[in-house]
């Protein structure tokens, strides 16, 4: 009897130690966790006692979400003065669905919950104040989104801006979008009407175009090739073979031009650069394949594809295959050398990588949220930039972005031409099974010491249908960011 009564003890003294255990970890280790989790509605009804902090663009004037005090049982009602215009950017509070974006990831700061706002919270509840959140400033440029923004009314498409140096995010744009002032109201009713609108939206405008959707890069994934040649030893003056078509292994298809025609006149020869200038689908297609998958896979790595690209928001970093995926497929080599294929990204992986070319090769880790501060202005907590890595050498980098300049200078991007200054870009037209192309533009500018790296796609050809290119209509649009940039 003894022993089975010490049993059943040492049973309940364990069974109370879990019980402990699972108590400490609710409320100390994953109490912030839960607080911020979006099933927790308890939690985020009580956020609406709290006067919410703001979330301020980069010039520390211009507001895109503040609170406003109402008498409804909700007290605090979310507003967000410029809508659709940083919708992707600043997400939505709504007690029906939750949180997005910066809404969520910066909650600890917004809401009043974070550490470093202990102080103050005390302050308030001995005063008898009302609880006041931190704001939250953006890297943001407002005149660069406005612009971005209204380069791409009326097309399905997206903008992303970085200043290369700093990994800032200067614009990040995308059509179509949505009004978070209709899901952050206090209609419920109201609420999931327009949520049911959204969601059966097949254009999806709750995803941005800019950094949730992955699309084919066409031939802006081609300074990603002349990246991994120019590191595996070959030169922009490395020669290759020009026929009208390559005849690709393992299947009687063929690698065309666009257009179908001969690349640089129809010479016997072509160099890397000039392949570059004209974007000779041919001569890359003989690259992938020269390099190898492996090589071309490392590269595109190196780049952040199929990599985690830590950011602020959520972010689809751009997708490639595994180089195992290629023993048996020779000709998806070829035709992913030329962005095609299982190749996809979107503008802000695309920015990062064009400004990575114009950084001396060091891709920097994108940043959308520059400091957080108090209720007094004090600045709570600053982020700095940070590196991702060195996807190129420094020489490699200065190659590859003087390559990039002749594509402006006179290759396939000339309407991206700023008088007085020097741009680097890629133009790239990608063929989609279910649409017209997606026309694509990358650049940097100026190209000796870039202040903006830019990528713009149209997809399904915006306005220009079939007839859509990256430089007739991308391009255009890259250089009026730029030029608002550059000033």
């Amino acid at each position: 009897m003894t022993r089975q009564i010490r049993t059943l003890a040492i049973g309940f003294l364990l069974l109370f130690g879990l019980l402990a255990a699972q108590v400490n970890y609710l409320q100390v280790i994953a109490a912030e966790d839960l607080a911020n989790h979006q099933a927790n509605k308890r939690l985020l009804i009580e956020e609406y006692e709290i006067d919410r902090g703001r979330i301020i663009a980069g010039d520390l004037r211009t507001v895109l979400a503040r609170s406003r005090d109402t008498d409804d049982t909700l007290r605090f009602l979310r507003r967000y003065p410029e809508g659709e215009v940083y919708a992707h950017v600043t997400g939505y509070h709504s007690f029906v669905f939750g949180r997005a974006e910066i809404e969520q990831s910066q909650n600890p700061y917004l809401s009043g919950r974070a550490l470093e706002l202990f102080a103050g919270r005390l302050v308030d509840d001995i005063l008898g104040r009302d609880r006041r959140g931190a704001d939250v400033v953006l890297t943001i440029d407002p005149e660069l989104q406005e612009v971005a923004t209204e380069q791409l009314r009326g097309r399905a498409g997206a903008v992303a801006a970085i200043d290369p140096a700093t990994g800032d995010v200067l614009a990040l744009a995308a059509s179509p979008s949505y009004d978070p002032n209709v899901l952050s109201s206090h209609d419920g009713k109201q609420i999931r009407a327009a949520w049911d609108q959204l969601g059966a939206d097949p254009a999806k405008p709750l995803l941005s175009n800019a950094s949730d959707e992955l699309f084919a890069p066409g031939s802006t994934f081609k300074v990603v090739t002349a990246a991994a040649a120019l590191e595996n030893g070959m030169t922009p003056e490395t020669t290759f073979p020009n026929p009208r078509s390559l005849d690709l292994p393992q299947t009687t298809n063929d690698l065309d031009n666009f257009g179908g025609g001969h690349c640089a006149g129809g010479a016997g020869e072509i160099t890397l650069a000039i392949a570059l200038q004209v974007s000779c689908n041919v001569t890359f297609g003989q690259v992938g394949l020269e390099l190898g998958a492996e090589k071309l896979i490392e590269q595109a790595n190196r780049f952040g594809f199929s990599q985690e690209i830590p950011f602020d928001i959520p972010f689809a970093e751009g997708q490639v295959p595994e180089a195992s995926a290629f023993e048996l497929d020779l000709p998806g080599i070829a035709l992913s050398a030329i962005g095609q294929k299982d190749v996809r990204t979107n503008p802000l992986h695309m920015a990062l990588v064009t400004g990575a070319i114009g950084n001396g090769g060091v891709m920097m880790r994108p940043r959308l949220v520059r400091e957080v501060r108090d209720t007094d202005g004090r600045v709570l907590r600053r982020s700095e930039p940070e590196a991702y890595g060195q996807p190129l050498s420094g020489p490699n980098a200065d190659a590859l972005a003087a390559m990039m300049e002749a594509v402006v200078a006179s290759g396939t991007a000339t309407s991206a031409q700023i008088p007085g200054v020097a741009v680097a870009g890629k133009t790239g037209t990608a063929q989609v099974e279910d649409g017209d192309p997606h026309a694509w533009f990358l650049a940097f500018a100026p190209a000796e010491a870039p202040e903006i790296a830019v990528a713009v796609v149209i997809l399904n050809g915006g306005d220009l249908g079939s007839e859509a290119t990256g430089g007739a209509l991308s391009a255009p649009i890259a250089k009026a960011v730029m030029e608002a940039a550059l000033g």
